[in-house]
């Protein structure tokens, strides 16, 4: 059995259009998602504590994460749909019903202060108790991007490809179930960890692929041969969004190539996130243009400093501080971008700082719309410019020759009134 197993973990590893290429490993998205969506968890906490949340789904706090966690590829399609507010059902009932809002925070709240597996299952089991109508292990998501070796991700696809293997009948819906099914996920991940990752997206990743029958073993051939035109369009779609991914990354590096050389010819000291330094542009690795190590000027407790290190593009002066931020966005969420600059505005505490969203012009009335969000109008936000790739590929090399500072910006970027 277990060189069975190893053989289908090897192929799910080498497939180079897998979920654990394209998305466990390979994704610089990923990495950023974790403190995006703790500190969105914090703002939900936050405002049901002081009576702000609201009695709906949309332009919530609440939105805020799921939107994030849902945009992490195919493993997080759908995410949200739990979560939407149903009138005539009256579920999730965490938006009328002020008990199970309170509830629900006190849930979240210390799922996010400890990291105790004991305490993290016995909130999950006064959760269940409470038996708020229509919360259920969908929460599993958020909790995964708290505790990633606690807590596996839980969608249909999931399920379906942990029965398969398993030959189980874990059912949707129940927390009791979800445990069930972790505790095998924990014990055939320990088993298989050396091929596999003690973060549980990589064994989450592997049921997905069997679940939409991209993986094929004996105990999901008959859905294979049930569903093969569907079976072929999902694989032309994910091809398809691997060949996009690459086009944008190539598109992506191209920005932050044309960042790094405007910001070193107007005097800067330049950062360029830390996993792109191999990264290759006009035959130089983005690393090139980049200080070593990031050296501020201000003390930054080390998760924080961690986070800002994956900034796309920083422009630093003399004095160690940051003068410009710059999240490049492509496929990406430009909402996630947003929440990123904001947390970084956050931690800087109101240093003199200008914030920027790099994106394709398609984009544009995108960006437009995600900053008139609700959630982004408030005093506490920073404000945030855009810059469109058209302009920063045609005026770079202008700048450069005529720039002083990074006022020069002003000409190329915009602004929401």
């Amino acid at each position: 059995m277990d060189s069975y197993l190893k053989k289908i973990i090897q192929e799910y590893r080498t497939d180079m259009e897998s979920v654990y290429q394209t998305w466990f490993i390979n994704n610089d998205e990923r990495l950023k998602a974790f403190r995006t969506i703790r500190n969105g968890i914090k703002q939900v906490i936050e405002e049901i504590e002081q009576n702000e949340f609201g009695n709906d789904f949309r332009g919530s706090s609440l939105e805020v994460v799921v939107t994030a966690i849902a945009e992490q590829k195919q493993v997080f399609e759908g995410a949200a749909h739990a979560f939407y507010w149903k009138p005539k059902l009256r579920i999730p009932d965490i938006y009328e019903n002020e008990d199970n809002k309170k509830a629900f925070a006190r849930f979240l709240k210390s799922c996010l202060q400890n990291t105790n597996e004991k305490q993290l299952l016995e909130e999950i089991l006064k959760l269940h108790n409470i038996g708020i109508k229509g919360l259920g292990p969908a929460v599993a998501n958020i909790l995964y991007f708290l505790h990633p070796t606690i807590f596996p991700p839980f969608n249909t696809a999931i399920v379906n490809g942990f029965n398969s293997l398993f030959k189980e009948k874990v059912k949707l819906g129940s927390w009791t179930e979800y445990l069930r099914m972790r505790e095998k996920i924990l014990d055939f991940n320990k088993r298989h960890g050396s091929l596999l990752s003690k973060d549980l997206g990589a064994v989450a990743g592997l049921f997905f692929e069997i679940g939409i029958t991209r993986i094929v073993i004996p105990e999901n051939h008959e859905v294979v041969l049930n569903q093969l035109e569907k079976r072929e369009k999902n694989n032309k779609k994910r091809h398809k969004d691997v060949v996009n991914d690459g086009i944008e990354n190539h598109d992506h590096t191209e920005m932050q190539y044309h960042l790094a050389t405007l910001g070193s010819s107007l005097g800067y000291h330049i950062w360029i996130a830390r996993n792109d330094h191999k990264r290759e542009w006009n035959q130089k690795k983005l690393g090139e243009f980049s200080m070593q190590q990031l050296g501020l000027s201000y003390d930054i407790p080390f998760q924080v400093r961690d986070t800002i290190s994956l900034i796309d593009v920083l422009w630093i002066d003399q004095n160690g501080s940051i003068v410009c931020a710059f999240e490049v966005e492509k496929s990406t969420s430009i909402y996630s971008g947003i929440l990123r600059l904001y947390d970084l505005a956050l931690t800087m505490n109101h240093q003199n700082c200008k914030f920027y969203l790099v994106a394709p012009n398609k984009r544009e009335k995108e960006i437009q719309a995600q900053l008139l969000r609700p959630s982004f109008q408030h005093e506490q936000m920073c404000s945030i410019s855009y810059v469109l790739f058209s302009d920063l590929r045609c005026d770079c090399d202008a700048m450069c020759k005529f720039g002083i500072d990074a006022n020069v910006l002003n000409k190329i970027s915009k602004t929401i009134l």
